[in-house]
């Protein structure tokens, strides 16, 4: 008999990625809630997503094997959740807790890997005296206890950027409500109780080479089975593609094995996968503990399959069901492997992507190219979800090769091929309705853009400070 895995907000990507891990014919994937309504966390109540995913899997008439997700809060949280009620393997709520919440996770980590942190307070946003009572000297870091997606961190260089960016978490910030439904639910220490959803965390800068370790949890062994290197473009703000393997000398990969397990068994997490992020300060020999994750990176998924032969996909799977997890190494097809970001940096509408036929024949042209697409046609830019605070990704672009300068030469055959189309959003436009009244008579220095149907113009607002999802920001 076919087990039965439950997935929170399946999509067609991952559903390719599971269908390619060992042993996939003798597993039914089934989705759990809409991908969609998960990703816009604040619009809904999160015990109304745990009733809705809870009254699915109770109208179920045959067994349920393992529930898993790959994505980020709210998904995160209510793996553990839905795996207590269901008696399946899975972390513990308060483990999982213990991790996304920065100020509650930062307090754990520093009762065990202290020289790897940096100082860090907690501040309420709406205390009109919040900058007086950070005791860190200027540049430094906030961001909420809670977000995903990197969204709302900033680079605070003075007091002026402070009092900007207090603007905008207090507008904000209410986005990650729902994530105080949890913190009503378990036992939290003293000094966490107080610390919900509207707190941030101010910490010291840190910087270096950044980079993702991946591992599991089994029946209280951990385990780590890869490192990606996050690499930046040249203005260091945004993220021009992740590669596997990493590059990082094997005895800095080692320390950053050391530290995983070390905070992983503090924490008490058990019964499935998570990643943590590192940056390594060559010039200091320092190794920083950025934040844990407490569930697989998608990211990452065809880098593993490229590289090793299965996706990140089969430790999930695998440490769900209670199983210990095969995973091999250096079987892929190629040597190394990278997803590269292809970035707008002005907000635009799309007027055209690549077709299918496109991407068929990119694919012929390039072997082993996979293209993630971002967007689709009448829409803005800005509109695609998740977006850092710099640019927008239009697309993904997933390539293999046997060198880094072979990788680099493809991404950049694919960046030729890949043709989108766009409007320029900062040209004045109006409807023709509105044209005609304005306009009866236009001279012949008169140039008006006249659309098919009216388009909401772009909001000019004053740039925000700095922001974005790592803590070594520069100036671009």
């Amino acid at each position: 008999m076919k087990k039965n895995i439950f997935i929170i907000g399946l999509d067609d990507f991952n559903l390719g990625m599971l269908k390619a891990v060992k042993s996939a014919e003798s597993y039914e994937f089934r989705g759990l809630l809409d991908i969609h309504a998960l990703i816009d966390s604040g619009r809904y109540r999160l015990s109304d997503m745990l009733e809705l995913a809870e009254k699915e899997l109770r109208h179920f008439e045959g067994p349920i094997d393992a529930i898993v997700g790959y994505t980020d809060f709210p998904v995160s949280t209510m793996v553990p959740i839905l795996c207590e009620k269901f008696n399946v393997p899975g972390p513990s709520l308060e483990s999982v807790l213990k991790c996304e919440h920065k100020y509650w996770s930062r307090l754990e980590q520093k009762q065990v890997i202290s020289e790897h942190i940096p100082a860090f307070y907690t501040f309420d946003p709406f205390d009109d005296q919040a900058l007086s009572q950070i005791p860190l000297d200027f540049p430094f870091w906030i961001k909420p206890i809670k977000s995903t997606a990197s969204q709302l961190g900033f680079r605070i260089r003075n007091k002026r950027d402070f009092n900007r960016a207090i603007t905008i978490l207090r507008e904000k910030i209410g986005l990650f409500k729902p994530f105080d439904y949890l913190l009503d639910i378990v036992p939290l220490p003293k000094e966490v109780a107080r610390v919900n959803s509207s707190y941030c965390v101010a910490e010291e800068i840190i910087s270096g080479r950044q980079c993702t370790l991946e591992g599991y949890v089994h029946n209280g062994q951990v385990r780590t089975y890869g490192i990606i290197d996050s690499i930046r473009e040249p203005n260091r703000t945004t993220f021009a593609r992740y590669q596997y393997p990493s590059r990082l000398p094997r005895r800095v990969q080692e320390d950053m094995a050391r530290i995983a397990e070390k905070v992983m068994l503090h924490i008490g997490f058990d019964h499935s996968a998570f990643n943590l992020e590192f940056f390594w300060n060559e010039r200091l020999e320092k190794i920083w503990f950025l934040e844990i994750n407490t569930r697989i990176p998608q990211s990452h998924s065809n880098l593993f399959e490229k590289v090793d032969g299965v996706s990140n996909h089969q430790i999930m799977l695998d440490v769900a069901l209670n199983r210990n997890p095969w995973f091999p190494k250096r079987q892929g097809a190629f040597k190394v492997a990278g997803k590269f970001f292809l970035r707008e940096y002005q907000d635009k509408l799309i007027t055209g992507t690549p077709t299918k036929e496109d991407l068929d024949e990119l694919s012929r042209k390039v072997p082993g190219t996979l293209i993630d697409l971002q967007g689709k046609v009448g829409m803005k830019l800005s509109d695609i979800p998740e977006q850092d605070s710099y640019s927008y990704a239009t697309a993904f672009v997933y390539l293999g090769a046997d060198s880094q300068k072979e990788l680099l030469e493809k991404y950049k055959s694919c960046r030729e091929l890949l043709t989108f189309q766009f409007q320029d959003l900062t040209i004045p436009m109006i409807s023709p309705e509105a044209a005609q009244e304005t306009l009866p008579e236009p001279g012949p220095q008169v140039a008006v853009q006249v659309l098919t149907s009216p388009l909401e113009l772009p909001v000019q607002e004053e740039a925000p400070p700095y922001t974005g999802g790592v803590q070594d920001r520069v100036r671009p």
